[in-house]
């Protein structure tokens, strides 16, 4: 790192900020003097940077905690991998140089970063900065999902929305190492093999194939769980579906926003937000099943939700039963292009960022 003096007059650190929400246009290629660690951060210099969906709502101005928390202007990202380039007081357990991956509230789309150390996790033997950097954001929300909010055994059948995206792959893999009966359900079919590679047992292809006639072939009594982050297209038919006990996971509502263009379609936002399903709370007992929901960026403080989904995961990887998303890689600079990429709903796996 340069000395203060140094650091004062370069500008060699760049990430993407967007000043105000918006279309494609407010995703700014910019430069920063260097970063230095506060006590119990670590500075690492990002090769890699992965995309989600819930930046471009933050784009859009849609993001809860991004408003609440953060405010404009914001860099996105939550989720990165480098080298350590330097310790905070108190740092204990790292070098300088040590490969690394982690998570970040905000901030990820930069070239360099600090974060709390407790936020960094070993680079995976054999794995790339690119594979590292699409692992944490979508893993962590598909173990939260079934391990930490449910309680799984053994041959449950768990249905999967949109499984050849970075969650749903995430969420088939994570299924498997619990031993329950995985389907996914895709919407083009050149994103069948993908789903089944991440361990899909069954797969339905919405585009050639009625989604719900497949899925009552494959659960007659229903789904022990669901997980759909479409909203509206799908959520009344995802709770029809659930088998009593059985739980629906809500993180995400894709089928109202855009696919393209970049900027919001506010008359398809208020249609898609009056055609949600409601649900009554005085019918759920009648029902006997429940539903799930949550966003991880409010869970932030939760470092003991986060050490142990890590823990785990990092074991089960060492163990060969996790392996790195399928990735796509866009150079920083063109931040705009992954966007575009995600929205589409074409993409397969994980978008990266390449400083």
């Amino acid at each position: 790192m340069r000395s203060e003096g140094e650091e004062a007059l370069s500008c060699t650190m760049h990430k993407i900020v967007i000043p105000k929400p918006g279309g494609y246009e407010r995703l700014l290629y910019q430069e920063f003097p260097d970063v230095t660690p506060a006590a119990g951060e670590v500075a690492v210099a990002v090769e890699a940077a992965g995309v989600n969906y819930a930046d471009c709502a933050v784009r859009w101005g849609l993001y809860e905690s991004a408003k609440r928390f953060v405010g404009y202007p914001i860099t996105p990202g939550f989720e990165f991998a480098g080298k350590i380039t330097a310790l905070g007081e108190g740092v204990t357990g790292w070098q300088i140089g040590d490969p690394v991956f982690g998570v970040r509230f905000f901030g990820g789309y930069a070239s360099q970063l600090c974060t709390p150390a407790y936020q960094v996790f070993p680079m995976p033997q054999g794995w790339s900065m690119a594979d590292a950097a699409g692992f944490p954001a979508v893993f962590f929300t598909a173990y939260h999902a079934l391990f930490q909010q449910m309680r799984l055994k053994p041959g449950m059948k768990i249905l999967v929305h949109s499984a050849a995206g970075g969650v749903g792959t995430a969420l088939l893999q994570l299924g498997k190492v619990a031993g329950c009966e995985m389907t996914g359900v895709v919407g083009s079919s050149h994103k069948t093999e993908t789903a089944k590679a991440s361990g899909a047992d069954f797969v339905i292809d919405k585009s050639t194939q009625d989604l719900w006639k497949e899925a009552e072939k494959i659960a007659p009594e229903g789904f022990d769980v669901v997980l759909d982050a479409n909203g509206y297209a799908t959520l009344r038919e995802s709770w029809a579906h659930v088998r009593p006990t059985g739980k629906l996971v809500i993180y995400g509502f894709h089928t109202m926003l855009p696919k393209s263009g970049g900027k919001l379609n506010w008359p398809k936002l208020i249609w898609g937000w009056l055609k949600t399903p409601r649900f009554n709370p005085i019918d759920l007992p009648n029902q006997n099943k429940s539903i799930v929901s949550f966003n991880l960026s409010f869970l932030f403080n939760r470092r003991d939700l986060l050490e142990e989904g890590m823990t785990d995961m990092l074991r089960w990887i060492a163990e060969g039963k996790l392996k790195p998303p399928v990735t796509r890689t866009f150079p920083l600079a063109q931040a705009a292009e992954a966007h575009k990429a995600i929205e589409s709903g074409m993409s397969v796996g994980k978008l990266i960022l390449i400083p």
